[in-house]
């Protein structure tokens, strides 16, 4: 929110962000908890419509019902919508999915015909969200708590990584995998590639996503 972050804390988890930000802070009416609902609302992306459940979802679309419970995203932020556009135009094969979060790629790509699909991610708690969320759309997807940059990773044809820059470009060198579609940075942003080039890149709002292939030896 206007280049800072809104956090809904008590006083304990106030004095943990002012360690690290300088922080501004008010009190809030009752019923906060329930409040954050208002920041997530349902969007359509291609052929899907990606929405919490407590919205209805848009006629004719196919619904992926995410709950974001404790992990990170709800389908609605830029780079989400621009890596699922990249995704619904490839050829459905083997995918792995970096860094899962609440599981919208993993379920969007089953949905797709990708299969199998397996979900990675170091926390924890994104992993049970995936798999609670993937259970409520019907979708098999085999998630597991992993971290990308250290320990090996799956071989798949397909993989798609919604993360920080730095994170793609140090997972570059070590994907076993084709393809990437790729996202979680600016416009602006160049990428070390590593081994890999660029087929394709999509923007909107000033956030980038790109379709990497493995450059052939």
């Amino acid at each position: 929110m206007d280049g800072g972050f809104a956090v809904y804390t008590d006083a304990d988890g106030e004095r943990v962000l002012r360690e690290h930000f300088e922080v501004e802070s008010r009190a809030i009416a009752g019923g906060w908890e329930d409040s954050w609902r208002e920041f997530h609302r349902g969007v359509e992306i291609g052929r899907f419509w990606v929405g919490p459940p407590w919205e209805e979802a848009s006629p004719g679309a196919e619904a992926i019902v995410i709950d974001p419970g404790r992990a990170f995203g709800t389908g609605g932020h830029a780079t989400t919508r621009l890596t699922l556009e990249l995704l619904q135009e490839l050829r459905p094969t083997s995918l792995l999915d970096v860094g899962c979060g609440s599981g919208v790629l993993a379920i969007a790509a089953v949905k797709l015909g990708f299969t199998p699909v397996i979900g990675i991610d170091i926390d924890e708690s994104a992993v049970e969200v995936t798999l609670a969320n993937a259970e409520v759309n019907g979708a098999q997807v085999d998630a597991r708590r992993c971290d990308a940059l250290r320990d090996e990773l799956p071989e798949t044809e397909v993989a798609v990584a919604n993360v920080a820059r730095e994170v793609v470009e140090q997972l570059l060198p070590r994907l076993p995998a084709r393809r990437l579609v790729a996202s979680g940075y600016l416009e602006h942003d160049d990428l070390e590639l590593h081994g890999w080039h660029r087929i394709e890149r999509r923007t909107v709002d000033g956030w980038a996503a790109d379709l990497l292939e493995r450059d052939v030896s």
